[in-house]
């Protein structure tokens, strides 16, 4: 499976301590680095401190808990949802409020769905390892056709031009949706460190937020250049006595029209939204 898979290969790079800030003693994403990150980029001037958000539960929805959680995105009232797992994988519309899944497809046993990302009234969604995508009317999740990438394909959401794809390294992609052709490349860094694991995304008001495979933390970061600009601390969103047999923070939806930020995890019996606090 993906978890243990990744468990063993990154054990050692994921440390997870108690606060955040630019301070390699005391950051969760000092030690997320990437197993190839010759070349990145490397900010010139690393800022003091990075912003560290906390957050407010404003409602909780109940949540398919055998929903292994792989992309997440809210458009016309629902959720839209990508599964995965071999044998597992499907594309789902789901009633917020309910968890009811309105509708869905299964997607062939032999790939593990990834993210997931809505464009010109499209639904494009990833593979992991495959490096295969396909793209699905957003009404009638009508498989229109089918594109490729280099790479292992782990998050996906859009901007106004572009898909912005993550592949579990520090590396973000922009690829224009007609010819899936790589437009830039932003290496993502905090404090001058690579931060690698990203996982789901979301393009929130002008900014990337990503989870970090593995961890409890969000990072927004700025779409031009890269550098994370705040980290958000989920700890303990879900409580103790939901956890049982849940697996990872992930799964990041914005609902554009209302300004909602929802949040879940893979088998997570629920989904909530919430409003990001500035720590004090």
């Amino acid at each position: 499976m993906r978890r243990l898979f990744h468990l063993l290969k990154s054990f050692a790079s994921i440390a997870i301590l108690a606060s955040v800030g630019c301070d390699k003693r005391n950051s969760p994403l000092a030690a997320v680095a990437p197993e190839n990150s010759g070349g990145s980029a490397r900010a010139t001037e690393a800022p003091k401190q990075t912003a560290v958000y906390s957050y407010e539960v404003v409602n909780a929805f109940p949540h398919d808990a055998k929903a292994f959680t792989q992309g997440l995105l809210f458009r016309n009232g629902v959720l839209f949802e990508s599964t995965g797992l071999n044998g597992q994988s499907t594309l789902r519309k789901v009633d917020l409020k309910t968890g009811k899944v309105l509708k869905h497809i299964e997607v062939p046993s032999e790939y593990f769905a990834e993210g997931l990302a809505v464009f010109g009234g499209k639904l494009f969604q990833l593979t992991w390892k495959h490096g295969k995508g396909f793209v699905y009317d957003l009404e009638s999740f009508q498989l229109e056709r089918e594109f490729t990438y280099q790479g292992e394909g782990w998050g996906l959401t859009a901007d106004d031009q572009s898909l912005i794809l993550s592949d579990g390294t520090d590396h973000i992609r922009f690829i224009e949706p007609s010819s899936f052709k790589v437009k830039r490349t932003i290496n993502v860094t905090n404090c001058g460190q690579p931060v690698a694991h990203l996982n789901e995304l979301e393009y929130v008001e002008g900014e990337i937020l990503a989870n970090v495979w593995g961890t409890d933390y969000v990072v927004r970061i700025n779409p031009l250049t890269g550098t994370v600009t705040g980290i958000v601390d989920f700890r303990n969103l879900l409580p103790a006595s939901d956890r049982n047999g849940t697996d990872v923070l992930n799964g990041i939806a914005y609902d554009h029209l209302e300004k909602r930020l929802f949040v879940t995890g893979k088998w997570w019996p629920k989904i909530f939204e919430v409003r990001l606090k500035a720590r004090q």
